[in-house]
């Protein structure tokens, strides 16, 4: 159940459900073991819950039974539109096949409902509550996007006017990290705002998580060429993957591009968030969003970014 748990967490996060949370790796050649100690801590406070709850095994049994018959039915739901739709199976065929079986499983889901305040109610409670983080993060971010791209400016706005005035020119290469690479990032604007310079080579990065989980190496990295001193280099990796920017970024070098970490500066923008008086979700939502982008852990870290190349940016942003 432990390793389980982290599986999903990562994948979660990887699928951006759920906020950044610190991975640490306990093997060299195995990606897939790894560890997180907030999903440790937050067992620990569920079994000593659970056991204070009930206190024995066999009050547990409503809970379990819930629990179990609750996933057969999902995962036969989610069988017919994978069958349905990824399969492309007709659609009569389809209900000839899995029906029956999600009758069956709906029909042990309605005889353990029975036992909703035996114990049955703490998975639906939990899962209720995994479901309400889940939509908070999801809302929370559109949200915190729509707002952003008010005051970004496009991409290729920027480039035509640093075309027109460029400013000093310094000799290295800044990456500049984002998540929308059509616009200009806030770190590269408030690094001409207030240093007012340009590095020699600059690269708007953005990391892509696939729908596969892992990446190969032929389509990990991609690299567009904007203009003289700027480039587009999008990174792609697995949903199972951890995202390790240098040694993705070192695969460049096939494709032409000479990177050296040690001449290389990162831009990060760091947000600090603030509740709007009107921001499209209740106020408790707005604060549960704020505290789970607090708990996400650092960029830098999650990335696999040196911490001693990395320039953070800070920005004020109400949700």
């Amino acid at each position: 159940m432990i390793t389980g748990a982290y599986s999903l967490v990562h994948q979660a996060i990887q699928l951006g459900l759920l906020p950044r949370l610190a991975i640490l790796h306990t093997s060299a050649s195995h990606a897939g073991q790894i560890y997180i100690p907030r999903v440790t801590g937050a067992l620990l406070m569920g079994v000593l819950l659970l056991v204070g709850l009930f206190r024995s095994s066999s009050a547990l049994a409503s809970a379990y039974g819930i629990a179990v018959t609750t996933t057969m039915v999902v995962d036969g739901l989610l069988a017919f539109i994978v069958i349905w739709k990824l399969w492309r199976w007709p659609l009569g065929r389809v209900v000839l096949v899995v029906a029956p079986l999600v009758l069956v499983d709906m029909t042990f889901l309605s005889a353990n409902l029975l036992k909703l305040f035996e114990g049955a109610w703490a998975p639906l409670l939990f899962g209720a509550s995994m479901v309400l983080l889940i939509l908070t993060w999801r809302r929370g971010t559109n949200i915190l996007m729509q707002k952003t791209r008010r005051t970004e400016v496009p991409l290729d706005t920027l480039l035509a006017s640093l075309e027109k005035k460029p400013p000093h020119i310094v000799p290295g290469t800044a990456v500049f990290l984002t998540s929308q690479p059509d616009f200009a990032p806030t770190a590269l604007l408030h690094n001409l705002k207030h240093n007012k310079v340009l590095h020699e080579h600059n690269v708007i990065l953005t990391i892509v998580t696939t729908d596969t989980p892992r990446a190969t190496d032929e389509e990990r990295v991609k690299i567009t060429a904007l203009s003289q001193h700027f480039s587009l280099v999008a990174l792609k990796f697995g949903y199972m993957e951890s995202p390790n920017v240098p040694k993705a970024l070192a695969i460049a070098r096939k494709h032409g591009w000479q990177f050296d970490i040690m001449s290389t500066s990162f831009f990060l923008s760091r947000r600090a968030l603030k509740p709007a008086a009107h921001s499209g979700m209740p106020r408790w939502q707005d604060h549960l969003f704020i505290g789970l982008a607090k708990s996400a852990s650092d960029a830098t870290d999650f990335f696999q970014i040196p911490t001693g190349r990395v320039v953070e940016v800070g920005t004020q942003v109400t949700v």
